[in-house]
This record gives C-alpha cells, sequence and structure tokens, in this order.
C-alpha cells in the first residue's frame, strides 16, 4: 500500500530516533556492568531492547507504505559521564521522543493513516513509560541521595 510521502519521512526520522536510543542505552547499560550497578544494567539493557522492537516495527510499517527505511541515519547521542548524568540525559531523550511521537499520530491523522496512528500510539505508551521510569529513577537520586541510590543497584555476590 502506497503510504504518504510525509509519513513515511516522519516514520524515518522516528526510526533515526530510535536506533539513537538503542545505542545510547547500550552504552550506558554496559557503563553499569563495568561499574558493578548490575540492577540498573538490566533496567538499561531492557529499555534498550525496548527501543529495538519500535525500530522493527517503523522498518515493518515504512515497508508496508511501501518506502525504504533508512537505517544507516543516528542522531547525537548523550552519552552520561555518570549514573545521574546518564539518567538525566536519558530522561531529555524519552521526553523528546514522546512530542515527535504526538507530532507524528497528528500527522498521520492529517494524512488519514490510522494504521500509523494505532502503531504510533503504540509505541508512544511505551515511550512514556520510559519517561515514567527515568523519572522515578531522578526522584530516588534526589530523595536518597546519590551514593544511597548507587548502593541499591548493586546486587549482592
Amino acid at each position: 500500500m502506497k503510504g504518504d510521502p510525509k509519513v513515511v519521512k516522519a516514520l524515518n526520522d522516528l526510526l533515526a530516533e530510535e536506533l539513537t536510543a538503542i545505542n545510547q542505552y547500550m552504552v550506558h547499560s554496559e557503563m553499569c556492568d563495568n561499574w558493578g550497578y548490575e540492577k540498573l544494567h538490566k533496567a538499561i539493557e531492557k529499555l534498550a531492547f525496548d527501543e529495538m522492537h519500535h525500530a522493527e516495527w517503523l522498518i515493518q510499517r515504512i515497508l508496508f507504505l511501501e518506502g525504504g527505511p533508512t537505517v544507516s541515519k543516528l542522531n547525537k547521542m548523550n552519552i552520561g559521564k555518570s549514573v545521574k548524568d546518564m539518567v538525566l540525559n536519558d530522561y531529555k531523550s524519552e521526553v523528546d521522543a514522546v512530542k515527535a511521537y504526538n507530532a507524528a499520530m497528528k500527522l498521520a491523522v492529517e494524512c488519514a493513516d490510522n494504521g500509523t496512528r494505532d502503531l504510533l500510539n503504540k509505541i508512544l505508551k511505551d515511550e512514556e513509560s520510559h519517561v515514567d521510569w527515568a523519572e522515578i529513577q531522578r526522584d530516588q537520586i534526589d530523595q536518597m541521595g546519590l551514593e544511597n541510590y548507587l548502593q541499591n543497584q548493586v546486587v549482592p555476590k
């Protein structure tokens, strides 16, 4: 089914965001693993896997609309130098993703592409849960203090 070129472009823009998020989360996850923060490593790794699913679904939709998925484009990554920086950078990226998905959903409605709107809404809900996760981490760091927060991220051996 031939899709609206504006919708296909929006989907490719979102795909670039997802591919960037995968890489940013994987680097953050491995940094946490390297520092011994096993709980945080696993939680961030799961976020990366969520983003991989989003990228897969976007690629499928682009192909369905007879477009060409652009998988070679990454946006700027914001790799944190500390756990607090990672959480804040990931939070900002997820807030930006929510805005981008809402804008793309509006475009899909304007182009009478409800299938794309439905997909974007599904991904949007995941992105909102990622925002919530990052807000919880940020709040715990603020309330517990960084040292106590980090101690909770270690799995005793």
